[in-house]
C-alpha cells in the first residue's frame, strides 16, 4: 500500500492523487448529469443542525457551540432530506460529513473522519426506485471514468476490463439473511441480528465480481428512520450496495418511516430521545412525504472505480481515524 504522506503538500504533488482526483471529478460530473436528466433538483446541504443521524455505526457525533445552543455538525443530511420533499418531490446533495470513526477503523482503509455523500431523496419512491437509481449512478460513473479518463485509469494500473461484469447484466441481490448464512459458510462469524460488520462486508465483497445489494437488514440493525416492512414485521425495507473485489459498502439506503407515530415508537426502540427531534416531529405531525433513498460515498466510489489501496487516496485533504492532520 502506498505510504501516507508526510505533509499535504507531499500528498497533492503526487501524479497518484492528480489521477484519482480527476477519476473522482469525473465521477461527480456524471452524478450530477444522470440525475439532472432524471429531474432531480440539487440542494446546498446543511453542515450544522440541532441533531444528526443517529446511526453511524460507533462513530462519534461533533458538538459546536452555536449561540449558547449545542449543536451537531452533520453526520448525515437523512432528517433535512426527508424534510427538503415539501419543496421538491426529487432532491439530492453532494453532501459534506463528518464521523469521529473509532480509531481502530484507520485499517479497514474505507473510512475517513471527513467524506462527502452522494445524498439522493425521492417523494413517493420504493426501495426499488431508490435502488435503480443507485445502480444508475454507478453504471454512469463507470462508463464516464473509462471514457474521459482512460489516461487516469492507466496511471494508477486499474484496467476498464474490470467493469465489464458491472455494465453486463442488473445488479444481483441478495438478503441480509442469506449473506449471513454465506459468511456463516465461509467461516466468517455474524450476528443475524446486526448490520454487516467491517470484515464480513469485506470477505463478501471479495467473492463477488461485480456490486451487488443487500437488502432486508432486521429491525433494530439500523436507524430509526428505515422503514419496518408493514407486511413481514421486524424486517426494513433497506438496502446497502456493496462493489466486488474487498471495496466493500459503497451506499446505504431504503424506504424511510414518516408518520408521526410511527417515528416517535422507533425512536424509543433506538433508544432515542424523541424531544430532541423537536423540528423533525413537528413537520412529520404535519405531514412530510413517505420517500426513499440512499447515501453513496464519493470517496467510496472513487476508491472502487480507481483502484486505490486505500481511501484517502481518493481526497485531496485525507482525515483519517486516530490521525491528526491539516
Amino acid at each position: 500500500m502506498t505510504d501516507l504522506p508526510h505533509s499535504p503538500r507531499e500528498h497533492l504533488r503526487r501524479p497518484e492523487t492528480r489521477a484519482a482526483l480527476a477519476i473522482q471529478n469525473q465521477i461527480l460530473v456524471a452524478t450530477r448529469e444522470y440525475l439532472a436528466e432524471r429531474d432531480f433538483t440539487e440542494l446546498l446541504p446543511p453542515v450544522i443542525g440541532p441533531v444528526t443521524d443517529p446511526g453511524s455505526r460507533g462513530a462519534k457525533q461533533v458538538d459546536i457551540d452555536y449561540y449558547g445552543h449545542r449543536y451537531k455538525l452533520m453526520t448525515s443530511v437523512i432528517l433535512y432530506k426527508q424534510a427538503a420533499l415539501l419543496t421538491f418531490d426529487k432532491i439530492f446533495y453532494i453532501a459534506p460529513n463528518i464521523r469521529l470513526e473509532p480509531p481502530e477503523t484507520f485499517s479497514t482503509h474505507r473510512h475517513l473522519t471527513e467524506f462527502h455523500q452522494i445524498d439522493v431523496e425521492i417523494a413517493g419512491a420504493s426501495r426499488d426506485d431508490a435502488m435503480a437509481v443507485a445502480e444508475g449512478i454507478t453504471r454512469h460513473a463507470v462508463r464516464r471514468v473509462v471514457d474521459r479518463a482512460g489516461a487516469e485509469l492507466a496511471a494508477l494500473g486499474r484496467s476498464p476490463d474490470a467493469f465489464f461484469d458491472l455494465v453486463a447484466a442488473p445488479f444481483d441481490r441478495v438478503a441480509h439473511a442469506t449473506a449471513v448464512a454465506d459468511l456463516h459458510g465461509f467461516g466468517v462469524p455474524q450476528s443475524p441480528d446486526a448490520e454487516l460488520n467491517w470484515e464480513a462486508e469485506k470477505q463478501l465483497s471479495r467473492k463477488a465480481s461485480r456490486p451487488f445489494f443487500v437488502t432486508d437488514y432486521p429491525k433494530g440493525s439500523r436507524g430509526f428512520y428505515d422503514r419496518e416492512d408493514p407486511t413481514i414485521p421486524g424486517r426494513l425495507r433497506n438496502f446497502d450496495l456493496l462493489a466486488p473485489e474487498g471495496f466493500g459498502e459503497l451506499a446505504s439506503g431504503g424506504e424511510r418511516e414518516f408518520e408521526y407515530p410511527r417515528l416517535v415508537a422507533r425512536m424509543r426502540e433506538t433508544g432515542e430521545n424523541p424531544a430532541k427531534y423537536a423540528w423533525y416531529l413537528d413537520m412529520a405531525r404535519h405531514g412530510i412525504p413517505g420517500s426513499a433513498g440512499f447515501g453513496l460515498g464519493a470517496e467510496r466510489l472513487t476508491r472502487y472505480i480507481a483502484g486505490l489501496d486505500s481511501i484517502w487516496q481518493a481526497t485531496a485533504y485525507p482525515k483519517l481515524p486516530g490521525v491528526v492532520s491539516p
